[in-house]
């Protein structure tokens, strides 16, 4: 029997970096080392094609366990548990409350109430509306979040009424109400009341829940309005820090102790698709909120982090794909340790979400936690010399940003003056870029469209129209939330509301792998744009190609063939086509400046702008966007 003390694979000798990068150099053949290897993120970030144990040297802070500061290894000592959170939308407290019932017999071990909170109109307005809505749940037991937006303070005393009035042990109720002034700032452009009053109310609700609900958690901080608007990694941790340290700066000074704003704060993300990138968020968020508690001087150290799966990512066609960018971004934010999740409906970005999309939401983190066993092992990415390098990276860059903000009168006056939104702003101009490009695929949308669907008679208007509204803030200039595949949603239902559904026929003609592959590139090209879509075998003659592109009504003809053949059969094409359909040819072919002088003027390839093409397709074809 082998020695169980004896180390894996000593036979074999240990391989340098040295030796590492001598073979990669020479298999890259004097290629560009940095261009073909190094990884340059949206967030600004230089990701190495590879981690060796070396690269973790001088990182002090992996030195402590789970449950020791930094945290940066989680708040859990002995398990990876997290609240499985569903948000419902209450329309009237009787209503809600047989949802949530529902809800929580099947898994959920917290709830969201929605109480429809804009400025001074609420859902629950009175102590038989809570009591209803609240009818035969342990709220001692599970976590009980309010969606309460300014009406926050009555909604807490309301829920210590309730608590009073069942004999409830009041350190047992967890939760949140989603109070964040400077949130609402952000992406209303106005305060709830004004300045003064909002942070007076702060310390009100914080002086209230202190001494009737300590354990209840009234003050966010929402990061998750940032990823939403399309903000990096980097933005939304340095921004979400930054709009902490106002709060801690400003309670502060108002007399309210420090660590009792850490114990009632919580932290809300967003988590996107970008799968290491999101798990390394979640734990530098953890190390960051415990040096800015550190250095404000707050007994307590840890805060809790809820996420919120994204909708920047989110689709409206090919929806049923949004089940498992849901799943990706759930297993993130459980990897990397969040406190809280809420994973939301698949079909939120167009229509109310109903019990079967609500049912696969929450049935996501179920199957994690129940069939793969993610609430059993304390941060399972420990070790990992890429997480952990990401995690640094992310936490030196956020810190950056948030002292430059700071050295900028701190976030307040950063918003004021407009630094928050360029940023973002530009952020989401690159993001935007690259889901037009096709540099990041958004599938279904912008790339391996379902050719034959057709989803606007499923479509709550009223959903999408809530996304498009423009907010004129009276105060500063709002960020702008918004989808990243939203413009081209609106080419494709654009599309479907015109009727006219637009043939594009693929003209193959010549070398069989060039127009095979062509062929397929611009099908999914034009289907993206909800145009029917015709492939072919392939022709003999470009005439024979023609006529049957013409018998077939086809309003635009993608000639798709090999470089070397189009000099010679796209002018035959173009001049057997003599206008009656739009010529496209696919490639980007050498000759292209000599097909051009010939009036040849639609190219389609790879390094097109995918929407703007579409675009200036719509308009030759008529089709209003």
């Amino acid at each position: 029997m082998a020695n169980s003390k004896e180390k894996l694979f000593n036979e074999f000798p240990p391989v340098s970096t040295e030796q590492w990068e001598a073979v990669i150099q020479k298999d890259l053949k004097g290629a560009d080392y940095e261009k073909k290897l190094i990884w340059k993120t949206l967030e600004g970030l230089r990701v190495k094609p590879y981690y060796r144990s070396e690269d973790l040297t001088g990182k002090e802070y992996l030195n402590a366990l789970p449950g020791e500061f930094p945290y940066i290894r989680g708040n859990n000592v002995n398990s990876n548990e997290w609240e499985i959170r569903q948000d419902i939308l209450v329309s009237d407290p009787k209503s809600a409350n047989e949802n949530a019932l529902f809800i929580l017999e099947r898994g959920v071990t917290s709830i969201g109430f929605d109480v429809y909170c804009k400025k001074d109109q609420c859902i629950i307005k009175t102590q038989t509306d809570i009591s209803a809505l609240l009818k035969d749940i342990y709220i001692d037991c599970i976590g009980v979040y309010f969606l309460s937006g300014h009406n926050s303070l009555e909604v807490i005393k309301m829920l210590s009424d309730e608590v009073q009035s069942r004999k409830l042990d009041k350190t047992r109720i967890t939760g949140a109400v989603s109070f964040d002034p400077l949130g609402c700032l952000t992406i209303n452009g106005a305060w709830g009341k004004d300045e003064k009053s909002d942070f007076e109310t702060i310390k009100s609700i914080l002086e209230f829940a202190e001494n009737n609900l300590p354990n209840y958690r009234v003050l966010s901080v929402n990061g998750q309005h940032f990823s939403n608007a399309g903000a990096s990694v980097v933005q939304e941790l340095g921004f979400t820090l930054s709009m902490a340290a106002e709060y801690l700066t400003r309670l502060s000074n108002m007399g309210v102790s420090v660590t009792t704003l850490a114990k009632h704060l919580q932290v809300n993300l967003g988590v996107g698709t970008n799968y290491f990138m999101e798990i390394a968020k979640v734990r530098a968020a953890r190390f960051l909120f415990a040096k800015l508690l550190e250095a404000y001087k707050s007994e307590q150290k840890t805060v809790h982090i809820n996420s919120h799966t994204s909708q920047w990512h989110n689709t409206v066609y090919d929806p049923y794909v949004n089940v498992l960018r849901a799943t990706t971004e759930a297993m993130s934010a459980v990897i990397g340790g969040t406190n809280s999740l809420v994973v939301k409906p698949f079909d939120k970005s167009f229509k109310k979400p109903n019990q079967f999309s609500d049912r696969i939401a929450r049935n996501i983190q179920i199957i994690l936690k129940e069939e793969s066993y993610f609430d059993k092992i304390v941060d399972p990415s420990a070790g990992s010399y890429y997480i952990e390098n990401l995690t640094d990276s992310i936490i030196s860059e956020a810190w950056k940003l948030f002292l430059d903000i700071d050295s900028k009168g701190g976030y307040l006056q950063a918003l004021k003056d407009g630094i928050v939104q360029k940023a973002i702003g530009e952020s989401a101009v690159q993001g935007s870029n690259n889901i037009a490009t096709r540099r990041e695929i958004l599938l279904g949308t912008n790339q391996y469209p379902n050719f034959n669907e057709s989803i606007l008679k499923q479509i709550d208007e009223s959903v999408l129209a809530s996304e498009s509204v423009e907010i004129d803030g009276n105060v500063v200039t709002p960020i702008r939330q918004f989808r990243g595949a939203a413009e081209f949603e609106k080419l494709r239902l654009a599309t479907e509301k015109s009727g006219q559904w637009p043939k594009v026929f693929m003209l193959t003609i010549g070398n069989l792998a060039f127009r095979k592959a062509r062929a397929t590139f611009s099908c999914n090209f034009f289907a993206c744009a909800g145009y029917e879509v015709v492939d072919n075998l392939g022709f003999k003659t470009a005439e024979e190609g023609v006529k049957a592109a013409l018998d077939a009504k086809s309003d635009i003809i993608v000639v798709c063939s090999s470089d070397d053949e189009y000099a010679t059969i796209v002018p035959e094409v173009n001049d057997a086509l003599k206008d009656k359909a739009i010529l496209v040819v696919a490639g980007a072919p050498a000759c292209m400046d000599e097909l051009k002088a010939k009036g040849i003027s639609n190219f389609i390839h790879v390094k097109s702008n995918v929407l703007e093409t579409l675009k200036d397709f719509h308009l030759k074809l008529g089709i209003k966007i």
